[in-house]
C-alpha cells in the first residue's frame, strides 16, 4: 500500500481544516456489551444490548496510519468547493453560521469535496472508512461512548425522537439546535464531535458485520445505502454510542447528516462481497407472460375453482417471524403491509416491522408465496436505510409486468419528516432497481397508502397521508410519464373544512383508499374526519387538485384499521372495511340466504355496480364455520366464524389474473372471488 508523504501529529490545510495523526493499531469493533441505562435507551428494551447489527464484535487491524479532521467540516469550509450551498444556509433553521456543521449534503457531496480539496491540497483526502472512524471515536476506549458508558451533558442536544419540522408534533424553533463544532470535550485523541452534532457520512456500503479479523476493511463492494456515523442532534443517545451503526440512501440530504475528512492512502482490501439474496429474492421462476397466463388460466391458484363458482380458502398468516426477534426484523409489531401479484403466479407482499411505530428501528419486511404452495416464505428484510423510520409501503403492477415499490423515508424517527422514494422489479420481485427519490425533501404528503392504479388518462395514482396525525386527510402524487416524475395535485391548497358539502385539497381522512370511477372521477374513503357519524367519502373532478365531501354509508374505522377500494376486473368496485373501532365493534346488520336480517361484526366486503352511490353483497370475510381463534395483527386472537370476523388491521387488496381477489390485513391473507363476494351468506353455521 502507498504510503501518507506527510509526518507530524497535526496537520492544517489552505482552507483552515485541522487533522490529527491516527496511528496503526488494533481494536474490537461493534459492540455487545448490555446498554442497561434508561437514559440511554429512554426505555427501549431493543436497544438495550446494542442494535443487532453491531454483531458480531471482531477485531480489527488498521496497518497504516492517517489524519483525521479535528472537526465535522463547517459551512465555511464547504462553500470553498460549492459556493451555491450558501443557499441553504438556515433552511428549516438549522446551520446558518460559519462554523457550524455543513448539513443538507448528501454522500455524492461529501465525496465531491474530499475530491476537490485532493486537487487542491495534492494530498490524498477522502471519507474515512466505518472501521476507520470507529478506531477513531474511540481513542482506545472499550465503553459506549469515548467519555465512558454515560454521555455528558454538553453532549445532549434535544434528545429524543423528534417530529420537526412536523407543525402539528413538533415544539417547532425549539427543536432547532445549533451546531457549531468543537463545542463539547475532545476524546483523548483530540477529535471533537465524534458523539452527536451531526451525523457523517462514511466511505463504506452497508452491510452485516463478518464474523472473523480483518485488516484495512473497507466495506461491502455494492448495496444500497452507505454507512453514516455518530449520531446527532434530536436523537436518542443509543444511537449516538461509539459501535452505533446509521445509514442512509447515498442521494439523502438533510438537516440531521454532514461529514468529517480523512487524509490518508485509501486501503486497497478488496470489499467484502454484497449481503446474501433475501429468501424472497432466491429461486424465482421467471417465465414469459405467455406462459405465465397459461398457467393462470388454468384456474386452479392453491384449489381455486372455475370461475362462477363461488370460492373463498382458509386465511393463511403471511408474516412469518419467529417470536422474540429483535433485528433485524421484529415479532414485537408487524403493520402496514401491501400485497401484489407478481407475472409469474407468486404473490408478495410487504410490510414494516419494529418495536414502537415512531423509532429508528421501524423497516420494512417481504415475503413470497410462491405459485401454487400453501405456505408463505419466512419473512425476510426488504427495504430499510439503518436506523432511519421507513413509513410506509405500497406495491402496484403495471400491465406490463412491472412491480413498483414505494416508501416513505424519514430523516430519523417518527413519520413526520418523510422523503418518498420509489424503485421497480422486472423480474417478479427478485431482484430491484436502485432507488430512486420521488420527492426527496423531508415532510409531510408522503407516507405512501396501498392504493395505487393506473387512470383511465394513463397517469399512475399513489396515495399518501397528508398529515402524520389522526385527522387531517390524504394526499395523491400523479405520474404522467410512467413514472418517471411525479406531482402533487393538492400542493399547495388551503386546510380544508372536512364537512359535507364543504370543498378542499385533501382528501377527508387518513390512510385512505381511491378508485377511479367510470366517468372519470376519483372516489375516496378515508379514516378520521368522520362526517356524520359515518366514514368520510370525497369526490374529485379535477384530478385530486380538489375534493368534494360527503359521508358514505359506512362505519368509521379507527386506530389499528384502513379500509380498501378496488375497481374488480369484472367492473364493480369492491370495498373492504370494518364495522367499528377494533376494541369495540359495532354490530351491522347483512341479510342472509334466508332473507332475513343479522347483526355482525368485523371485516367485511361489499360491491358496488354503480361507482359507489349504492353498496350490495355485502358479508364478512369469513368462512361462516363454527367460532375458532384466528391471530390478528401482533399474534393477537379473535373470533371467527358466523357472526364475527378480524376486528382490525390495515388492509391491502389486489386481484390476481385468474379473478382470485388477495386481500391482507395486519397478519393474514384472504382469498376469495366474485362469485362468492355475491352469494348470500348462509343463515346458520357451515357444516
Amino acid at each position: 500500500m502507498q504510503k501518507l508523504a506527510i509526518e507530524g501529529q497535526t496537520l492544517m490545510n489552505s482552507i483552515g481544516m485541522q487533522f490529527v495523526r491516527i496511528e496503526p493499531g488494533s481494536f474490537m469493533m461493534g459492540s455487545e456489551n448490555a446498554c442497561l441505562s434508561d437514559e440511554l435507551t429512554n426505555s427501549k428494551a431493543h436497544l438495550r444490548d446494542g442494535d443487532w447489527d453491531e454483531h458480531p464484535v471482531h477485531r480489527v487491524t488498521l496497518s497504516t496510519p492517517f489524519y483525521i479532521g479535528v472537526f465535522q467540516v463547517t459551512n465555511a469550509q464547504y462553500e470553498a468547493f460549492q459556493p451555491a450551498h450558501s443557499e441553504l444556509r438556515g433552511k428549516l433553521g438549522f446551520s446558518r453560521e460559519d462554523d457550524e456543521a455543513v448539513v443538507f449534503v448528501d454522500w455524492h457531496d461529501a465525496t465531491h469535496f474530499c475530491e476537490w480539496l485532493s486537487a487542491q491540497e495534492n494530498l490524498p483526502y477522502r471519507l474515512p472508512t466505518e472501521a476507520e472512524w470507529e478506531y477513531a471515536c474511540r481513542a482506545g476506549t472499550t465503553t459506549h461512548f469515548h467519555t465512558g458508558d454515560t454521555l455528558p451533558p454538553e453532549f445532549h442536544k434535544n434528545v429524543g425522537e423528534s417530529w420537526y419540522p412536523d407543525a402539528g408534533r413538533s415544539r417547532g424553533a425549539e427543536e432547532i439546535m445549533s451546531l457549531h463544532v468543537g463545542c463539547t470535550t475532545p476524546n483523548a485523541w483530540g477529535v471533537y464531535d465524534m458523539h452527536g452534532n451531526v451525523e457523517e457520512w462514511c466511505q463504506d456500503w452497508y452491510g452485516q458485520y463478518e464474523p472473523h479479523p480483518q485488516v484495512d476493511p473497507g466495506g461491502r463492494e455494492a448495496g444500497l445505502y452507505r454507512v453514516t456515523r455518530g449520531g446527532s442532534h434530536s436523537t436518542l443517545l443509543c444511537y449516538l454510542r461509539s459501535a452505533n451503526r446509521m445509514g442512509a440512501v447515498p442521494e439523502d440530504k438533510h438537516w440531521y447528516i454532514g461529514f468529517r475528512v480523512v487524509c490518508g492512502v485509501m486501503p486497497d482490501t478488496s470489499p467484502i462481497p454484497a449481503s446474501k439474496v433475501a429468501l424472497w429474492g432466491r429461486n424465482v421462476k421467471q417465465v414469459s407472460e405467455t406462459a405465465a397466463d397459461a398457467r393462470l388460466d388454468v384456474s386452479i391458484l392453491l384449489g381455486a375453482p372455475t370461475e362462477g363458482t363461488p370460492y373463498f380458502a382458509e386465511p393463511l398468516t403471511y408474516i412469518k417471524i419467529p417470536e422474540g426477534s429483535n433485528g433485524p426484523l421484529f415479532s414485537a409489531h408487524n403493520h402496514v403491509p401491501a400485497i401484489v401479484e407478481c407475472p409469474n403466479g407468486d404473490m408478495f407482499a410487504a410490510w414494516y416491522s419494529c418495536v414502537t411505530e415512531r423509532g429508528r428501528e421501524l423497516t420494512v419486511a417481504a415475503s413470497r408465496l410462491r405459485f401454487g404452495e400453501t405456505e408463505w416464505d419466512a419473512a425476510e428484510p426488504f427495504w430499510g436505510p439503518p436506523d432511519r423510520n421507513n413509513h410506509a409501503t405500497s406495491l402496484w403492477r403495471d400491465e406490463n409486468g412491472r412491480i413498483y415499490h414505494f416508501n416513505g423515508l424519514s430523516a430519523a424517527a417518527t413519520w413526520g419528516p418523510l422523503a418518498l422514494v420509489m424503485r421497480y422489479s422486472d423480474d417478479n420481485g427478485a431482484t430491484w432497481s436502485t432507488p430512486r427519490f420521488i420527492s426527496p425533501e423531508h415532510h409531510l404528503r408522503h407516507m405512501p397508502i396501498a392504493s395505487v392504479f393506473r387512470r383511465q388518462d394513463g397517469s399512475i395514482l399513489l396515495a399518501c397521508d397528508a398529515v402524520s396525525g389522526g385527522d387531517g386527510g390524504t394526499a395523491v402524487w400523479l405520474s404522467d410519464d410512467n413514472g418517471d416524475t411525479w406531482y402533487d395535485p393538492g400542493a399547495g391548497q388551503p386546510v380544508p373544512e372536512f364537512a359535507a358539502g364543504k370543498s378542499g385539497g385533501w382528501i377527508a381522512g387518513i390512510h385512505a383508499a381511491v378508485v377511479e370511477l367510470t366517468d372519470g372521477r376519483l372516489m375516496a374513503y378515508g379514516r378520521g374526519d368522520t362526517i356524520d357519524g359515518r366514514m368520510p367519502k370525497s369526490l374529485s373532478s379535477d384530478g385530486g387538485k380538489t375534493w368534494h365531501y360527503s359521508a358514505s354509508p359506512f362505519p368509521p374505522v379507527a386506530g389499528g384499521q384502513r379500509c380498501v377500494l378496488l375497481r374488480l376486473q369484472e367492473g364493480p368496485i369492491f370495498c373492504a372495511s370494518f364495522t367499528g373501532a377494533r376494541r369495540a365493534p359495532t354490530p351491522m346488520p347483512i341479510v342472509d340466504a334466508s332473507g332475513n336480517e343479522r347483526l355482525v361484526t368485523g371485516l367485511f366486503g361489499a360491491l358496488s355496480y354503480d361507482d359507489g352511490d349504492t353498496w350490495e353483497h355485502t358479508r364478512l370475510i369469513t368462512d361462516d364455520s363454527e367460532d375458532r381463534d384466528i391471530e390478528t395483527m401482533d399474534g393477537r386472537l379473535f373470533k371467527m366464524g358466523l357472526h364475527s370476523a378480524e376486528p382490525g388491521g390495515y388492509l391491502a387488496v389486489c386481484q390476481g389474473k385468474n379473478g382470485i381477489i388477495h386481500l391482507i390485513s395486519s397478519r393474514q391473507h384472504y382469498r376469495f372471488n366474485l362469485a362468492w363476494l355475491k352469494e348470500l351468506p348462509p343463515s346458520k353455521v357451515r357444516n
